[in-house]
């Protein structure tokens, strides 16, 4: 047997973890140490900082030479899915997503998480009054599944009915043959 050390045990350990570990604000499993309450209080203030964030798409509009998605952001669970509760946004952000995305296959309601940049903000008109948005440019786009889709289903029920049993036939008429 092989007589391990302890600092040999914490490098292994140190080692395995952080092989595993994705870059922070390349993919959704990184966690983003701004949070979006930080990132709306001062915007410009974290210029060029990795966030991840997500929410419900509002609206998706092909520019020039991007896509500018408006997300209404929502607190994403520890998959890094955005949660349902409507009540819990604290407001929201734009994405821009550089390669053609076509805005058809981003609906009003669709779930995204956005993993990108803070590039700035982008003043634009919300009912009668302007909003100020962060503004992330995408590096990753996670597109989630409608909820009812999402929500796990049991087992249709296949118990007794009224219409089971030895003597239900909707052909008895023709029964015996």
């Amino acid at each position: 047997m092989f007589a391990w050390s302890a600092p040999a045990t914490l490098l292994l350990l140190v080692t395995l973890g952080c092989a595993s570990t994705e870059e922070a604000g390349t993919g959704l499993g990184a966690a983003s140490p701004l949070t979006f309450q930080q990132v709306k209080a001062a915007p410009d203030s974290f210029k060029g900082q990795s966030v991840v964030f997500g929410g419900e798409v509002l609206t998706a509009r092909r520019m020039k030479e991007s896509t500018r998605i408006e997300i209404l952001q929502l607190p994403l669970d520890s998959s890094g899915s955005p949660g349902y509760d409507l009540s819990q946004s604290q407001g929201r952000f734009v994405a821009v997503q550089k390669e053609f995305l076509d805005p058809a296959t981003l609906p009003y309601g669709t779930r995204v998480t956005v993993a990108g940049e803070l590039t700035g903000t982008i003043t634009l008109p919300l009912d009668e009054t302007e909003y100020l948005y962060p503004v992330v440019e995408a590096k990753r786009l996670q597109v989630w599944p409608p909820a009812d889709q999402a929500i796990p289903r049991g087992r249709p029920y296949y118990g007794p009915s009224p219409y089971s049993g030895p003597y239900w036939n909707p052909y008895w008429r023709h029964w015996p043959y």
